[in-house]
């Protein structure tokens, strides 16, 4: 393990070895005022999730941002487990890349994990003159010690997969990391597996379609992503693409977390499938969809069916369960995939959700569910949203939920969200027959921020997790 490892790098020189990794005591989470009634920052927030701590389940510290609705979004590390031979790295910058105003935030975590202070600002000006892209989402490290962020655009709000490359100890801007000319038509997310001499990057839409809200004409008008775009990590060039055959929407994806699988899962959100992508025989890349949540058919909603929304995915670092939430319908999945090719529901619970009963929507038909869910109220509050992003534990054993997924979509699905912030809570998983139980002594309530009601996103644990680190 590394704690006994005196050479060595960042993170864990395994997966199995990352879940005998210490409990999480605190995490970090962006926390956003965009599109809210607060005129003000978005900011970082630690909070404490140690069960002995007298300040368990509090914002124990907030880092507001220098400028206004930057949309923090995602978060990613300077260096993770892919640098661990390495002994001159460390993992003490938090990258925040912001999806609305283009900057990139780097936070230092390391000289004060309770207290992180702000270390740099990359201005989106310099994003735009030595990239030309913009409005950036995803951040992993590399191996080589630079930052790798994806993009959704270029700098007026078109339609433009590529990927920034930062110098990892300077964080200076130093360019594409693909060839001149060759980003994908859309971007969103996107996970390496070197071994295997490829990277996957999935698509969401132009900045300038999903920027204010979400319109149903733009779907009809094949605006919205239904790719996989296969690149070759050596080359830095596009080889495939993989049109997904019922796949609307592909956000979150998910190698598997051994270094030599060749296989992984997509999260299609509009669709409401997950899909496995996997090398074939020829040496390409083939993709098969494993699961369908069926649509619901509705009366008070803005369309007569409501797709479950697929938001977040997540694989145990043992690669035998997928998560993934359904923020509209609002159930969170636990799946067994010991059979990649068939996986297995093994654990269900609903945290809010649009179908609740007493609601709005009334559920005129349901291949799944005999009645509507009730309405979740955790310690005296009853939680706004529906379940949307996850962050399991290093073990397996705890699951966090976030309810909040991006300010101008939660202020049209959700003005409840607007109005009482999102919270965070806290699931118990069996890791032996497999099953998820809420844990009634848990919530952070992001309603109650001094500033007022926040929206808070990803969760991230200082030493690492299922979802930053890659391994070699």
């Amino acid at each position: 393990m590394a704690s006994k490892c005196g050479k060595c790098g960042p993170g864990y020189p395994t997966p199995l070895e990352a879940m005998k990794g210490p409990r999480e005591e605190i995490v970090y989470l962006p926390c956003i005022y965009r599109n809210t009634n607060t005129e003000a920052p978005d900011y970082l927030a630690t909070v404490d999730v140690d069960p002995k701590s007298p300040q368990y389940c509090q914002v124990i510290h907030r880092l507001p941002m220098p400028n206004l609705k930057d949309e923090l979004h995602h978060t990613g590390w300077n260096t993770c487990s892919s640098c661990f031979g390495d002994s001159t790295k460390s993992r003490t910058k938090l990258i925040l890349p912001c999806l609305i105003s283009s900057r990139i935030y780097v936070v230092d975590v390391g000289t004060e994990p309770r207290a992180p202070k702000l270390h740099k600002v990359i201005e989106s000006k310099d994003i735009y003159a030595k990239c030309d892209l913009g409005y950036v989402h995803t951040s992993h490290c590399l191996a080589s010690g630079e930052v790798m962020l994806s993009t959704l655009g270029d700098p007026k709000g078109n339609g433009k997969g590529g990927f920034v490359l930062l110098d990892g100890e300077t964080f200076e801007v130093k360019g594409t990391w693909e060839k001149p000319g060759s980003a994908a038509p859309l971007g969103y997310d996107f996970w390496y597996q070197p071994r295997h001499n490829v990277m996957i990057s999935t698509e969401w839409a132009a900045p300038n379609v999903l920027r204010d809200g979400f319109n149903p004409a733009d779907v009809q008008a094949g605006l919205y992503g239904s790719c996989l775009h296969v690149w070759d990590w050596q080359r830095h060039e596009m080889v495939q693409t993989l049109h997904l055959q019922d796949g609307l929407i592909p956000l979150e994806v998910r190698f598997l977390h051994n270094p030599a699988a060749s296989q992984g899962f997509v999260g299609c959100a509009l669709s409401s499938n997950i899909q496995r992508f996997y090398k074939n025989e020829g040496g390409t890349w083939s993709v098969e969809k494993v699961i369908q949540v069926p649509p619901k058919k509705v009366k008070g909603w803005m369309l007569p069916e409501m797709p479950s929304l697929i938001t977040d995915i997540l694989l145990s670092l043992d690669d035998r369960f997928l998560y993934f939430s359904n923020w509209l319908h609002g159930d969170l999945r636990q799946y067994d995939i010991s059979d990649p090719r068939r996986p297995r529901l093994t654990g269900q619970l609903f945290l809010g959700g649009s179908i609740v009963k007493g609601g709005p929507v009334q559920v005129l038909e349901d291949q799944e569910l005999k009645s509507q869910p009730e309405p979740l109220v955790v310690k005296g509050k009853r939680v706004a949203g529906g379940p949307q992003m996850i962050q399991l534990s290093l073990d397996g054993k705890r699951l966090y939920v976030t309810t909040s997924l991006y300010s101008a979509w939660d202020k049209q699905f959700y003005p409840d969200l607007i109005r009482e912030g999102s919270v965070m809570l806290q699931i118990d998983v069996d890791t032996e027959k497999g099953g998820l139980k809420l844990n009634p002594n848990f919530l952070v309530d992001f309603g109650k921020e001094p500033l007022g009601p926040a929206l808070a996103h990803e969760v991230r644990y200082p030493g690492g997790d299922c979802s930053s680190d890659i391994w070699l």
